[in-house]
């Protein structure tokens, strides 16, 4: 029975993988900026799975002590933290880089790469004193290179991210910790939906794309946390959208209707 932590973990991707790790039979603490998020995640999880085996604890991955406050509660409560993921991250408006507040480029990089490398050094620490333990980086757009206009600052911290996991990798090779990453592509979360304007011509036509190439939480990170509980390779990168899935799903769109958004509020 593996303890995992999860940054950012009170909705989507994150909370996917909370309930993902706990169907395997996993112990999970899941975590979020607001005790009320949190309390709710707990109490949902627990619903679907032994209450004893989810616990709660806020955290804003911006302030170091508080990401060290998250590692030294799931030792306490499990024993040991086996798995940890930095999930947490932030999305802003697809605006021209320069027309940004610096306000909301601070915002973004504290979280994404400051807040990330908070979780990366807490969580390697913590895993080297004990002699073993996972660790993974949660990637996106910019972090194979793409660039999308508009999301120059978002993209910039996913490229961070990619190149502090290679580096991590090497830098604990050897000592029985791993470190990884995780590539779920598109996800119909609200991070990724919530910078259209709902009925814009532009989400008409972002909702024909991610009809195409998106997933669903609940298709994608059983995956991610079966690859995850499994895996003892040491810089591995497990990516759900693979280039033949792409070319897969743009041959076969003619042909395959998908609606990812219906029944979803």
């Amino acid at each position: 029975m593996k303890s995992v932590v999860i940054t950012g973990s009170t909705r989507g991707i994150g909370y996917g993988l909370a309930d993902s790790f706990l169907a395997l039979g996993c112990v999970v603490t899941v975590s979020g900026r607001s005790s009320t998020s949190v309390k709710k995640a707990v109490t949902q999880l627990s619903s679907g799975h032994q209450a004893d085996s989810v616990l709660g604890h806020p955290c804003d991955v911006t302030r170091f002590e508080q990401v060290q406050g998250l590692w030294d509660e799931a030792q306490s409560h499990f024993g040991t933290v086996d798995i940890w993921v930095n999930n947490a991250g932030i999305g802003h408006p697809q605006l021209q880089f320069w027309t940004q507040s610096s306000e909301e480029i601070r915002a973004v990089v504290e979280t994404n790469i400051v807040g990330t490398m908070y979780g990366a050094r807490v969580a390697l620490r913590g895993m080297l004193e004990q002699g073993f333990g996972s660790l993974y980086n949660m990637e996106g757009l910019g972090s194979d290179n793409r660039r999308v206009r508009g999301l120059t600052l978002y993209g910039s911290t996913k490229s961070c991210i990619r190149y502090l996991t290679d580096a991590l990798a090497e830098e604990v090779r050897g000592t029985g910790v791993i470190v990884g990453a995780f590539s779920p592509g598109m996800v119909v979360t609200e991070f990724l939906t919530g910078r259209f304007e709902e009925g814009s011509e532009d989400w008409k036509q972002a909702q024909r794309i991610f009809n195409i190439l998106a997933d669903r939480v609940e298709t994608v990170t059983p995956w991610l946390a079966e690859k995850a509980q499994t895996n003892k390779k040491n810089g591995a990168r497990f990516n759900w959208m693979t280039r033949g899935k792409v070319i897969s799903r743009f041959l076969a769109a003619p042909f395959r209707k998908r609606d990812l958004f219906e029944g979803l509020g």
